[in-house]
Order: structure tokens, then sequence, then C-alpha cells
């Protein structure tokens, strides 16, 4: 049988307003690097920055819990100038995220 994947939970937010600015910068150093630099990446990091912030001021550690915030409240979010979509932009929190922490996402490890 197959063992589920663990639920991966960040530390509790000490200072939350700092972890969106350094997310927000990270996401969009991503995005530029992934296609192109263009003014929407700045909204999109700004705005997925502040839905991270958010979550983690109301105490949610889980990471899922925060990508799936991150999709629902993206879906909103006139992605017409831009390359990416909802879930680009939350899969690629995860990623930061995962890699800040040091956990290797590499082969579902």
């Amino acid at each position: 049988m197959v063992e589920p994947i663990p639920p991966i939970t960040l530390p509790p937010a000490k200072h939350p307003e700092q972890e969106a600015v350094w997310l927000q910068a990270k996401l969009q150093q991503w995005l530029d690097e992934e296609f192109l630099p263009e003014p929407a990446n700045h909204r999109i990091a700004e705005r997925a920055a502040q839905i991270y912030m958010r979550q983690r001021m109301e105490d949610e550690n889980d990471l899922g819990s925060l990508v799936i915030a991150i999709i629902s409240e993206m879906q909103a979010y006139d992605f017409s100038d831009s390359f990416y979509g909802e879930f680009a932009i939350a899969n690629a929190v995860s990623d930061l995220l995962m890699d800040s922490l040091g956990i290797d996402r590499c082969c579902g490890q």
C-alpha cells in the first residue's frame, strides 16, 4: 500500500510581514527568471504575498492549506497580462517555502 505524503508544517509565524516581504521578492525573482521580466510579475507577487501574510497572521502553518488559499484567492486575479495562472503561482510559493525550509522536493521525497 502506498503511504500518504505527510503534511508539511511551517514554524509558527513570528514576523509574518517580514515573511511576506521575503516571499514577494523571491516570487517576483522566480517569475522574472521563468519567462520575462514584466510589470505584471510585481503585482502577482505582491498579491500572493498579501494572501500568504494574512493566512500566516491567522495562524495557518500547514503548507497545503496555504497553497489552497492562494489558489482560491488568486482565481479572482486577472492574469490576462501574464503567462501565469493561480496554480503556477501557488506551486511556485510552495517550492520557495520548501526550499527555505531545506526540504528536498525532488521525486516526492
